[in-house]
């Protein structure tokens, strides 16, 4: 009998809803994919070995540049691993801990904000692109307010953060928490009962809560398919246990039910940056850890110990214990996991990234068989993948 003849495409690494240099082979019969093979590295840069060859805060930057549409959720995870390195979670003053929970939850609405209007633009919703790009313009003025900087911001450091909050700035994010839920529903009326996003979404892209385990998928995946797994509830970090919020899941886990699960996931950081406003507390927002944490920048400018103290941290970096460590924050994508080998000398010894999109990419080859070509845009885009996360 004759084997039957399958057309072999090439989607990518061109193609605009790959949503970056990634490269799919397609084998097709008909309309029907067959199987996909997604193929990678044209935009590795080997940040992990680059690590390696710099102090613990020289690598601060560098973080930013993984899943560039939520860099402060990177720089967050990795300056928690680095603290947990050295032993002084514990020390870290309560004013900076409750920020760094305020950035990494703005930071989770802004980049569901991109997906949401990156998805829907590629499904065809082109309204709701505007509107979301709308509203994450508004988190990336507080980011600006707070550090400078609008998307690329190293803002943390190890021991606290590089900026206290200026004047004003809380009561402008109460302003966006309170008009953001009011833009959600707009998005909702736009979306969630419109027959055309069903119609591309729902049983699209169907994972069950086996094909998570087996895949290694995190993050709105996952839990789009009822499986309970968020790193700030399972395995609490940063003061996550002292607020009150809930984790929403699907029922069929296909595309419709992880573009709501992240829609109730931005109702729920919203939920916990107004208890986070409310319990702010005043005081430092740096630990006060000589070794490691640089003199406040009062004292630089009128005592030659603190410049010199300065200098050296930045020029040398400090010293890390020997130790060696795995830490695991919940990125607005799923699981970022950073383990860190430390030698006792100024610079990791080895540095490797678990990151979400890469984890998450590989369970296309277990959602695209049996679909329409058509649905292939629609399951690059609920992934929600980041390609220089994937590549690194």
């Amino acid at each position: 009998m004759e084997k039957p003849r399958y057309l072999t495409l090439n989607m990518g690494p061109q193609h605009p809803s790959t949503h970056g240099v990634l490269r799919l082979i397609l084998e097709l019969d008909g309309e029907r994919v067959v199987s996909v093979k997604p193929v990678l590295g044209y935009l590795h840069r080997g940040i992990e070995k680059l690590a390696e060859n710099m102090t613990f805060h020289q690598f601060i930057p560098l973080t930013d540049r993984l899943d560039y549409t939520a860099c402060m959720s990177c720089n967050l995870g990795y300056i928690w691993a680095v603290e947990r390195l050295l032993g002084i979670e514990d020390r870290i003053p309560p004013r900076a801990r409750t920020i760094r929970v305020i950035m990494a939850e703005l930071s989770r609405i802004g980049a569901h904000l991109i997906w949401l209007g990156s998805h829907a633009a590629d499904i065809g919703a082109v309204t709701v692109f505007i509107y979301a790009f709308r509203e994450r313009e508004f988190i990336y003025e507080l980011f600006e307010a707070v550090c400078g900087q609008r998307m690329t911001v190293s803002y943390p450091r190890v021991g606290g953060l590089g900026f206290d909050l200026p004047e004003g700035w809380v009561e402008k994010c109460r302003e966006f928490c309170k008009i953001f839920v009011q833009k959600v529903d707009e998005y909702e009326k736009l979306l969630t009962k419109n027959r055309v996003w069903i119609a591309r979404t729902k049983g699209v892209g169907v994972l069950t809560a086996a094909d998570v385990a087996e895949w290694g998928v995190t993050g709105p995946m996952a839990r789009g398919s009822g499986v309970a797994y968020d790193v700030r509830r399972v395995i609490p970090y940063g003061g996550y246990d002292e607020y009150d919020f809930e984790i929403p899941l699907g029922e069929n886990g296909d595309s419709y039910d992880r573009y709501l699960v992240r829609m109730r996931e931005m109702r729920q950081s919203v939920r916990i940056i107004e208890q986070a406003l409310d319990r702010l507390p005043g005081g430092p927002i740096l630990a006060d850890i000589p070794k490691i944490t640089p003199p406040p920048k009062a004292d630089i400018g009128v005592r030659i110990e603190a410049l010199i103290h300065h200098f050296l941290l930045a020029a040398e970096g400090f010293e890390a214990p020997p130790a060696e460590i795995y830490f695991a924050s919940e990125a607005p994508k799923g699981e970022l996991g950073f383990h860190l080998v430390a030698d006792g000398g100024r610079k990791p010894f080895r540095c490797a990234m678990r990151v979400p999109s890469f984890s998450n990419l590989q369970s296309i080859v277990k959602m695209a068989p049996g679909g329409f070509l058509a649905d292939m845009v629609t399951l690059i885009g609920t992934i929600d993948i980041c390609l220089a996360d994937i590549d690194k």
